[in-house]
């Protein structure tokens, strides 16, 4: 089974239903809910995406959160992902934390849409519209 890891640009895309990115957001996580891919991401993509849900009055966040948590695996972040990040050549720290947490679980993608940040990625990273192309 394919595991990717999910960042949460991609996961917000597909919980706040944004124009232009939710489609193919959603097409993952249902790809999930129906076992097809194994699907995770790391502790401190849940605690940014409450955060921005966080920004939405009418939202359910943790009805949202729950759900999701149902077809998501989570890394937990701790100590060596967090040295690692610290002394690696990516210049955004956080997008340093989601590689090393994709890594340490050997995912075979990384489904963002911040693809250049990514540029010292070992891991495939593609968009999610790219990533169903490969399908």
């Amino acid at each position: 089974m394919i595991t990717v890891f999910i960042d949460s640009d991609v996961i917000l895309d597909a919980l706040l239903r944004r124009p232009g990115f939710y489609l193919p957001a959603a097409n993952i996580l249902e790809l999930a809910y129906e076992k097809r891919l194994k699907l995770q991401t790391s502790s401190v993509v849940f605690v940014n995406a409450h955060y921005f849900l966080d920004k939405f009055d009418k939202i359910n966040k943790l009805e949202l959160l729950k759900r999701l948590r149902s077809i998501v695996s989570i890394i937990e972040v701790g100590e060596k992902i967090i040295d690692l990040a610290i002394t690696s050549n990516f210049v955004d720290f956080e997008d340093a934390v989601q590689f090393y947490a994709a890594k340490s679980v050997n995912a075979d993608f990384i489904i963002t849409r911040n693809i250049k940040d990514y540029k010292h990625s070992t891991i495939p990273v593609l968009t999610a519209e790219q990533f169903l192309r490969t399908l």
